[in-house]
């Protein structure tokens, strides 16, 4: 079975579609209208601790966040899977390779026999993006991305689909193949920004930026380098769409790094984070866009795990801010769901 989706997976990229990318966006074909602004606010992180759930939870179900994730090695993914089918929700996977936190820390749901390349000296999966790509081969990748998947499945969830904790799969091109491979076995969407990608370039050349300064290697006004992922993503996104799967038109990553320049209490930072988002969906161009959130509730536990406590707290409250509900409905912006898109994909022949 394996070896014949690895042959599908290769005719599928050398598959040339007949549409023209700058013909029509994703969206279009998906069958939503054009010049349509449609949008997936998609919180990350469920199931890495209980105040992530109660912020995801609270997103989709009294804000405008449509869809999220579990991370199917942390300790409350099972919480957060049987709260998805109790209530029904737009609820995929997390793809985890990383387990980032100092102090608090996860194993592959594979086990270490099985994928000793992505366990340190501790036991749980490594710290950084850098280690996995330096120690974990693309079997051992394939094998703890299906591990979490069968997780999910035993449970009794049917993800709507998967996309990756800390972008890890899209750092390392034999990584990224595997995720593909793995998504169009199982029928699953794959979180891919193949198309204008305008809100991407902004969230890369943002993080860019931000690197090159902490180096001491910024100055105003430089030629940015060219991203190898951001060249190749309208092929990839084609790729994807031959196979049977939909396919993103924009992608926006970095509501956690939105801050503003003076010190401002937790409702005041909300506040920020409603006025990032608004300007967010006013730059986007027509299409289909996932803008990634981290909400969590309550953040005194969460404190003692990470600083990014406020932010995230911060993402639920513009969330769940009655003021971004009407300016999405004022705007005319679409919210739609992973289930939605891949049911429209589904249609199209």
């Amino acid at each position: 079975m394996r070896t014949t989706i690895w042959v599908l997976l290769l005719l599928a990229l050398s598959y040339q579609p007949l549409f023209s990318q700058q013909e029509m966006t994703y969206a279009e074909r998906l069958g939503f209208p054009a010049g349509k602004k449609v949008v997936i606010f998609h919180v990350d992180d469920a199931g890495m601790s209980f105040e992530s759930n109660e912020g995801a939870i609270k997103s989709i179900k009294e804000g405008v966040a449509t869809s999220c994730s579990i991370m199917m090695p942390c300790p409350w993914a099972a919480s957060f899977v049987k709260k998805a089918l109790d209530e029904p929700m737009d609820a995929g996977l997390h793809l985890t390779l990383t387990s980032e936190w100092k102090h608090y820390r996860w194993p592959p749901v594979a086990g270490k026999a099985a994928v000793p390349g992505l366990v340190d000296e501790e036991g749980a999966l490594w710290a950084s993006v850098e280690e996995v790509i330096a120690n974990a081969t693309p079997d051992e990748v394939e094998i703890e991305i299906r591990a979490q998947i069968d997780r999910a499945l035993s449970l009794g969830l049917n993800p709507t689909h998967m996309d990756s904790h800390m972008g890890t799969l899209f750092y390392h091109g034999p990584f990224l193949e595997r995720y593909i491979k793995v998504g169009m076995e199982y029928g699953i969407p794959v979180m891919f920004p193949g198309g204008n990608n305008k809100l991407l370039g902004l969230s890369m050349n943002n993080n860019m930026i931000k690197r090159l300064k902490k180096e001491g290697k910024y100055k105003e006004g430089m030629e940015l380098p060219s991203n190898a992922l951001m060249d190749k993503a309208p092929m990839i996104g084609k790729q994807i769409w031959a196979a049977g799967l939909p396919v993103l038109d924009d992608l926006h990553t970095i509501s956690g790094n939105w801050s503003p320049d003076h010190e401002v209490d937790d409702e005041g930072l909300g506040a920020y984070k409603v006025e990032k988002c608004k300007e967010l969906l006013t730059a986007m161009e027509p299409g289909l866009a996932m803008v990634i959130v981290h909400s969590n509730g309550d953040r005194k536990t969460f404190d003692r795990i990470s600083g990014s406590g406020k932010s995230r707290y911060a993402d639920m409250l513009a969330m769940t801010s009655p003021e971004l509900q009407k300016f999405i409905e004022k705007e005319g912006i679409v919210l739609t769901t992973w289930a939605e898109v891949m049911e429209r994909r589904k249609k199209i022949k």
